[in-house]
């Protein structure tokens, strides 16, 4: 996404929403409503494994699915006064479940304390990277999907809470800061995880056709609801081994993720990119870093571009100590796969065409490279470890 793509996409939703007047008198209280969504179509050159979108129970191989880039969301702002509003966000889409549902993804009252501040309690979304409150928005981005090396580290949309928003222009350059705390639980497949004692904080300054922003959240964590890996950690106590035990806590487990990216419109060249640092201190959740970069050049409504990501994993991926041999030797392994971060590259080709108002069509290719593993692909077949080719044609809306 750039920022002029994204300040496009609101203006086309602005332009194509209607007011609902709420009161008969004039200075009443009004209700925006507007909306976006994507209709795709995405396969695979493999039926060894499937290619998903972060945090979706599955996915796709060779035969053409809609579910894994499909989405429609609708959203309505009621205006009470200068001073105060109400957002509501509702979005449909594939990813825990292994069908369609709608979720609340925004819920928030807005109170403005002046031309520069703003303060927001209720669901809002998470800053945690560069794209977060667009990323569900296809319109708004130059890519099909955002880059998964950098956007499954944190599958994390929105949070519960309070935020503070402050803007204020310097000559030339606006800069935006968002500092937020609260809460969020998050469904995963097989699982669920609760993030407490939330910080975030979100920059951004923008200076014509550039855009810089850092992030920076913090939380204690914990993963509930997998039987599995809780009757693992009480087995490795059981046989002795609570040391192995001790390094992977799964309650109230600290964690940081720390990002920086920016974008380039400038006249007909488009460019976007993004470093992300995850840390915590369990070794079910890995340290990693990752990263891509993505270039585009826009001829009249066409826009081709390439990207590439990565993701390194910092932290060890096996256990020094463990048994390889005799009756725990599988429990050894076990405890060594988890240690695995899911390390892949991909590298992208793409063109996006703005065909008509409000309405974007895109195509994209994906070549993905897993790294000492099956990477990020799901439901893989024992030693699964080739490169895939993902196609997905995508028509993405705002109205």
């Amino acid at each position: 996404m750039t920022m002029k793509r994204m300040c496009s996409a609101l203006a086309a939703l602005s332009a194509a929403s209607f007011a609902l007047q709420a009161s008969a008198q004039e200075a009443g209280p009004s209700v925006t409503i507007s909306g976006f969504g994507t209709a795709a179509l995405t396969s695979t050159d493999t039926d060894d494994a499937e290619f998903i979108r972060p945090n979706q129970a599955s996915g796709v191989r060779k035969d053409w699915r809609t579910g894994v880039d499909s989405n429609f969301g609708i959203q309505a702002t009621m205006k009470i006064n200068d001073m105060i509003s109400l957002t509501g966000q509702g979005l449909v889409r594939k990813d825990a479940i292994d069908h369609y549902r709608a979720q609340a993804a925004w819920a928030f009252a807005k109170f403005k304390v002046n031309d520069e501040f703003s303060v927001r309690v209720g669901r809002m979304g998470a800053p945690i990277y560069m794209i977060s409150d667009f990323r569900n928005v296809g319109y708004a981005n130059t890519m099909l999907r955002p880059p998964a090396e950098v956007y499954r580290q944190v599958t994390l949309d929105s949070f519960d809470g309070i935020d503070l928003l402050y803007q204020h222009s310097f000559g030339d350059t606006s800069l935006s800061v968002q500092v937020g705390t609260g809460r969020a639980d998050v469904d995963q497949p097989a699982q669920d995880v609760e993030f407490r004692k939330m910080l975030l904080l979100h920059v951004v300054a923008e200076n014509g056709p550039f855009t810089l922003r850092f992030g920076r959240a913090q939380a204690d964590f914990s993963v509930v609801d997998n039987p599995t890996l809780t009757g693992l950690v009480t087995t490795l106590r059981t046989v002795g081994l609570g040391s192995v035990a001790n390094m992977m806590p799964l309650n109230d487990v600290k964690g940081t993720f720390t990002s920086v990216g920016a974008t380039m419109d400038w006249k007909n060249v488009v460019l976007q990119a993004e470093y992300a640092m995850r840390r915590t201190d369990t070794l079910i959740v890995h340290d990693t870093n990752s990263w891509y970069a993505m270039a585009g050049y826009r001829f009249g409504k066409f826009l081709p571009y390439y990207y590439h990501g990565s993701i390194k994993q910092k932290s060890d991926r096996s256990v020094a100590g463990l048994p390889t041999s005799g009756p725990l030797a599988p429990l050894g392994a076990g405890v060594n796969s988890l240690a695995k971060a899911a390390l892949q590259s991909s590298d992208a080709i793409g063109v996006r065409w703005d065909f008509y108002k409000s309405l974007a069509l895109k195509v994209q290719v994906d070549h993905i490279k897993p790294k000492d593993g099956p990477g990020a692909f799901v439901n893989y077949k024992p030693g699964f470890n080739e490169s895939v080719n993902v196609y997905a044609v995508a028509l993405d809306f705002v109205f």
